[in-house]
Order: C-alpha cells, then sequence, then structure tokens
C-alpha cells in the first residue's frame, strides 16, 4: 500500500478536489452533490472575499495512484482576531473507509498548522462557521436539507481515532406542519399586534431594494450572534459573496425583518429545500439544462430550512422570535411544505432549543465540531 499527500496546485487538481465525493459516495441514496459552481466560487481565491484576509491549503490523498481523500488546511485570522485565539482549522474533508488515509490527510494539516504555530485545530468547518459546518454524528437515515452536511459515519471513527474530541454539537430540528398547534400561530398573532403598539412591525423582506436590504441584515446578524460559540462576524464583502449565493434559491414570503422606528432589529431567513431538485444533478453541474429546473421547481420543494433566525439584544424574549416562526408555518401551510429544519442550532442556546421543542420540533440530527491540541 503507497499512500501520497499532494498540495493542490493545478486546474486539474482542483477538478480531482472538487468531484472526489462524486465517486466516493456513488449509490448513496442519501448523497447530494455540491453544486459544481457554488464549489469553485467557495475555493476561489479571486472570487471569495475570505481569501482577502485568510488562508488555505487543500490536499489530496492518493492510495496506490488513486485519489482516496481530501482536506483543506485553514488559517482563519479573522476569527483568531475575534476570538483573541491561536488556532488553526481543518475542513473539506472527505476520505475512503482506510484510517491511514485518514491519518496521512491529518498528520499534513497538524504539520502545515504547526508551522502556523497554532496551539489547537478545530474542524470541520468549510471555511468558517459562516459557511457549511460539522459532522454529522446521528441522523444518518435522511438526505441532508439545503446547505448541511452530509458524511459516512466511519468518518467519526477515524476522527476520534486521531485523538479529536468534541467541542460542540449543533443540532437539527424537523418541525412539521401538521404538529404545530393552531393555538401557537394564534397566541403569535396576538404578540405581533401587541408590538405594533409599541413602534414594532414586521415584514417581509423588498427584493426590489435588494442591496439596502442585505446592508440591514448584515449588522443585525453581526449584532445577534456576536455572543454566540464560535461566530465571526462576517465582512461587508464576505456577507454580499453569501447573499448572493442564496439570492437566486430565496422566496422572499420566507425572508422576515422586524423593525422598529425603522431600524432592523432582527431577521428570519428561510429557503427552499433545493437538496430536493440538486440531489439528481450529475456531479454538481447546473448546466446547461438543470438551471431551469432548480429555478422552476424551487417553489415546489416538500420541505424548507430555517437557516437563520434572531433578534439583538433588547429587544429579545418580545415575542418577535415566536411571531417570526408563525409567520414561516402560515408560509408554510399554504404553499404544502411538509415541514422545516430549524438548523443549526447550538446544544448550548437554550432559548433556541426550547422554541423548537415548543413548536413540537424533533431533534433529528447532530452534527459536531471537533478540537485537538497541537
Amino acid at each position: 500500500m503507497s499512500i501520497e499527500i499532494k498540495k493542490v496546485e493545478t486546474k486539474k487538481d482542483l477538478k480531482s478536489f472538487i468531484d472526489f465525493p462524486h465517486d466516493l459516495y456513488d449509490g448513496d441514496p442519501n448523497y447530494v452533490p455540491m453544486l459544481q459552481m457554488a464549489a469553485k466560487e467557495i475555493l476561489s481565491e479571486k472570487k471569495n472575499p475570505f481569501f482577502e484576509h485568510s488562508e488555505v491549503q487543500n490536499y489530496l490523498a492518493y492510495k496506490d495512484g488513486k485519489v482516496a481523500g481530501r482536506i483543506s488546511a485553514i488559517r482563519n485570522n479573522n476569527y483568531n482576531k475575534y476570538h483573541k485565539s491561536n488556532v488553526g482549522f481543518w475542513g473539506f474533508y472527505d476520505v475512503i473507509d482506510d484510517y491511514e488515509v485518514s491519518k496521512a490527510l491529518f498528520d499534513q494539516v497538524t504539520e502545515w498548522n504547526k508551522k502556523h504555530n497554532f496551539d489547537k485545530i478545530i474542524g470541520p468547518t468549510n471555511f468558517s462557521t459562516n459557511d457549511t459546518a460539522g459532522l454529522l454524528v446521528e441522523g444518518f437515515d435522511r438526505p441532508p436539507i439545503v446547505e448541511m452536511t452530509y458524511n459516512k459515519p466511519y468518518y467519526q471513527t477515524h476522527i476520534e481515532k486521531y485523538g479529536f474530541t468534541k467541542d460542540m454539537d449543533l443540532f437539527a430540528y424537523m418541525i412539521y406542519t401538521k404538529d404545530v398547534s393552531d393555538k401557537s400561530v394564534r397566541l403569535a398573532n396576538l404578540i405581533e399586534k401587541r408590538l405594533e403598539k409599541k413602534g414594532i412591525t414586521i415584514r417581509t423582506v423588498n427584493m426590489k431594494d435588494f442591496k439596502n436590504e442585505v446592508s440591514k441584515i448584515k449588522k443585525v446578524y453581526n449584532k445577534a450572534w456576536e455572543n454566540n460559540w464560535g461566530f465571526i462576524p462576517a465582512t461587508d464583502k464576505e456577507f454580499d459573496f453569501l447573499a448572493e449565493g442564496l439570492k437566486m434559491i430565496v422566496i422572499p414570503e420566507y425572508v422576515l425583518v422586524a423593525e422598529h422606528e425603522g431600524e432592523f432589529i432582527g431577521f428570519a431567513l428561510t429557503i427552499p429545500d433545493i437538496n430536493e431538485i440538486t440531489r439528481t444533478f450529475k456531479r454538481g453541474r447546473l448546466f446547461p439544462f438543470n438551471i431551469i429546473k432548480l429555478l422552476t421547481r424551487k417553489k415546489k420543494t416538500k420541505y424548507v430550512r430555517i437557516i437563520t433566525l434572531g433578534v439583538i439584544e433588547g429587544y429579545r424574549k418580545l415575542g418577535i422570535e415566536a411571531v417570526f416562526y408563525a409567520k414561516i408555518i402560515e408560509s408554510a401551510r399554504k404553499n404544502k411544505i411538509l415541514g422545516g429544519e430549524a438548523s443549526w442550532i447550538l446544544e448550548n442556546n437554550e432559548m433556541m432549543n426550547k422554541a423548537a421543542e415548543n413548536l413540537k420540533g424533533v431533534k433529528y440530527k447532530t452534527y459536531r465540531i471537533y478540537t485537538k491540541d497541537l
């Protein structure tokens, strides 16, 4: 057996890095290919604003001359600056069921991070917690919802055998529209009327003023989540990059903002589960015809994902969150949506976990972020 680790340096290398999971998961009914266009943009130093402040080195593992794994070593300068820490990261980890290949990949990441004098390494993040993150450790029986990760169960065995331990678990709740009581929705409607008397209004996003709306939402995002574990404020360019990536699939009635006297104080973003559509896209290719399928079918998905829902300090516990949930549920019922995944929610976020449980949400998937001292 011969295992070799190579840096991703050429266009051919990058193609192999992007395409490897398609071959690894071939025949897996729960696998959803990452869209090729999205993968190229995220990994592009020219297009992804992450590279303006941080650094990534991608690697491929070869076993007997054939690609057997991949991984990214990540230096997130903004994270270390914000948290006053000295840590490195890893992500985009995929591997065949061979621990020696995993070990070789992690040895390479460890060496790279030691050269940067980091104290420990954390992962998986692709490239940060503002992107896809976490290893699936519970809930392998269903495909992932849009923008959530998926992996083989043996990944956990490999990672823990190498010495990584749990840093934080991230929960995903499935809230079925049929299970939410009408009483909860009616109560939220009454709360909304009380909020209006205090000058607080809740409305859908104005897509005709998208750029300005995103600018205001960005400020709420960076304020509402600033004390959360693992949070990193998105730069203006990063937030615009993320927003532009979602613009194509957003359905306005699922994007809500709360205002107080014209100032944004909260927002909720729910997106259709386009994975239901893209699961059939061979190797994640959008063109020439799959783009039409995506745009014409996005309003016909059976599920949605409540991707972010937050209110800034000073306006919490007024019921704004409950109104957000109620409006999302009303829209889901109208559009014959079967359920919505609330994800991800930190295991230590008692308020949001309780809110999901109060809506009869079922915790059906768990993702994990790992850490290891160097």
